[in-house]
């Protein structure tokens, strides 16, 4: 087979599967792992996928609508997901002033809050802030406003509610994040809330999975610049030159690491 009908039947697997591994192409198209590499390196610079740490993943459009609705009780979790979720838990301190994104990051981390001391949370989804209600050691403030069908509620009203606020420390997700282009999303009502929330934070953490991270991830609204953050935390399957530009940005990077079945 030659080397350029391999790399199009790999781009034929990443577009239908979303992703491919290293080991997959080996063993399908029995190459040695670096002319895997390089051939996900080729692609990549076709524009025809992401390439991760351990293989390539089917590049996203660019975001910009919300989601309509959201059912978190039907959410799957992903490794990845749920241990950046625990990794964000475990930074809350007793006596903080939170901000809790109203995202699935929001949800998953209500697993592994904190219950045997007292701080504070401030949410923008609904749906998370019934299920807080069951949390006697926390305080729960609710911004107001026009709930969207997803739960959220991300308007001016939301927004002028988080701007009389300050936070010791805020967790915030996105729809895409690079080195040079900086955190983003796809709706200007949700990067402006965002903004305020960032702005008036102590201690500001990303959460952001590998599949958002690197070339070909931007949403369509531009939140802040990646050195706004103090910590990321991403999971094992990132792109290390990207993780690595955005250390030299100033921004501490917490990788977390896949649990052994």
């Amino acid at each position: 087979m030659f080397m350029e009908e391999r790399q199009q039947q790999i781009a034929a697997l990443i577009s239908e599967q979303g992703k491919v591994s290293i080991a997959d192409i080996v063993k399908q198209f029995g190459i040695s792992g670096e002319s895997a590499r390089r051939d996900l390196r080729l692609l990549e610079q076709q524009g025809l996928c992401k390439r991760t740490h351990g293989g390539a993943i089917r590049l996203q459009q660019v975001s910009v609508l919300p989601p309509r609705d959201r059912n978190f009780d039907e959410m799957p979790i992903f490794d990845n997901y749920d241990l950046i979720a625990k990794a964000a838990a475990s930074l809350i301190k007793a006596g903080d002033m939170v901000y809790l994104t109203g995202g699935s990051f929001g949800f998953l981390m209500l697993r592994h809050l904190p219950r045997d001391m007292r701080y504070t949370l401030v949410v923008n989804n609904a749906d998370i802030a019934s299920r807080l209600r069951s949390f006697d050691n926390i305080d729960i403030y609710v911004a107001g406003g026009r709930m969207r069908q997803s739960g959220s509620i991300v308007d001016s009203m939301a927004r002028e509610f988080m701007s009389r606020l300050h936070f010791d420390l805020c967790f915030i997700t996105g729809g895409g994040l690079t080195a040079d282009f900086g955190l983003s999303n796809g709706t200007n009502e949700t990067a402006s809330l965002q903004r305020q929330v960032i702005r008036n934070s102590r201690r500001r953490v990303l959460l952001m999975p590998s599949g958002k991270i690197g070339p070909g991830t931007d949403a369509f609204v531009k939140v802040c610049d990646a050195a706004e953050f103090h910590t990321l935390i991403t999971d094992w399957d990132c792109v290390e030159d990207e993780l690595t530009k955005i250390e030299e940005l100033g921004v501490a990077i917490t990788v977390v690491q896949k649990t052994e079945a």
